[in-house]
């Protein structure tokens, strides 16, 4: 007789502990994001999917992320490395679902899959946690002279130049 009263205390107790495996097996905490660019010390900069901008610095850099935008919904960033003489590199950094909270749907947490993982965020992963640039060198001939008219694509022009651009209408 005992043994059938342990029963449904155990099946009980599991549900109740893995009632929402991402917040407990995962971590509803930032993720951190490694960036790292060859040569270094580029220009870092981090927006987020509403284009604030969130992040500043030089590469090799590391920082937390959030994951959660809201509820059900994960973050999204466009991260821009760039460095003098060479080609802006932009990498989307994005949100999925994680493994542990499809076990929710294993383990029957009903309250996990539709409360408590999409509240803490738990249910996000960023797609990446490493981003390694190696920037080629622009070409000679694409190589900006100040005092001179220059037809290049926008993207190769230094940053410290694009102010001084001119816009040509065209007829």
């Amino acid at each position: 007789m005992k043994k059938r009263m342990w029963k449904p205390v155990v099946i009980l107790l599991a549900s109740t502990v893995l009632a929402s495996c991402a917040t407990i097996m995962g971590k509803s905490a930032p993720e951190t994001l490694n960036v790292r660019s060859t040569p270094d010390q580029a220009n870092v900069v981090i927006t987020d999917e509403s284009g604030t901008k969130i992040f500043e610095g030089k590469t090799p850099t590391s920082l937390p992320l959030e994951k959660k935008k809201g509820f059900f919904s994960g973050k999204k960033y466009d991260v821009k490395i760039l460095k003098e003489g060479y080609s802006e590199k932009v990498v989307t950094v994005d949100t999925k679902v994680g493994g542990w909270y499809i076990g929710n749907l294993l383990f029957g947490g009903v309250i996990g899959l539709l409360i408590i993982d999409p509240a803490t965020g738990a249910m996000w992963t960023l797609n990446t946690n490493e981003i390694n640039v190696t920037f080629d060198a622009l070409k000679q001939s694409t190589i900006i002279e100040p005092d001179k008219a220059n037809i290049v694509l926008l993207q190769d022009v230094p940053l410290s130049l694009r102010d001084k651009m001119i816009k040509v209408q065209q007829h």
